[in-house]
């Protein structure tokens, strides 16, 4: 049998009831509070003072006493966190990683094109300048093509798991 959390602050408290109690335990019977809230033990009224007399109150007694009335098995209220598809991954969203490829690739274009480099023979640019330039639209090209890979991919995804369900996707 395992200790809820309201039991081991009861218990806490009849042991060490003059000691002082810690921002962590404060905050264990505020989510306590909480829940008790979200499940309409308590009313609006009712909860707001009882989340000030937690963070007044200094012992275990003083903390124990906030939620006394309410059942020991009530756990913490926790927002629903995202859901997703069973067994599907989040899809990653590109736009980042396309405003910083498209950053750099202006940046590399600029440079090819306004530097002073030397030319080469007969007032052709220079090799590197060549070697920069395709290089470049090559590495910018297959980016892009990636970035728009994982857009439909996550597109797909939203469409798959439906209008009343929330999406995970990672920036």
């Amino acid at each position: 049998m395992t200790a809820e959390p309201g039991d081991e602050l009861a218990a806490s408290a009849a042991g060490r009831g003059y000691l002082r109690v810690s921002h962590a335990e404060r905050e264990q019977v505020i989510g306590t509070l909480k829940a008790a809230f979200v499940h309409g033990m308590l009313a609006k009224d009712e909860f707001d003072l009882r989340i000030g007399e937690a963070f007044a109150s200094r012992t275990y007694a003083e903390l124990a006493a906030v939620t006394a009335d309410l059942p020991a098995g009530l756990t913490a209220a926790e927002p629903p966190g995202p859901s997703r598809a069973r067994g599907a991954h989040p899809v990653p969203r590109p736009v980042r990683v396309m405003a910083a490829a498209t950053g750099l690739f202006v940046g590399v274009q600029a440079f090819v094109f306004l530097s002073p480099w030397p030319a080469g023979n007969q007032d052709d640019p220079a090799p590197a300048k060549i070697a920069l330039f395709l290089a470049s639209n090559r590495i910018y090209l297959i980016l892009m093509l990636i970035c728009v890979a994982f857009l439909i991919a996550g597109r797909q995804q939203r469409r798959a798991s439906g209008p009343g369900e929330t999406r995970l996707l990672s920036g």
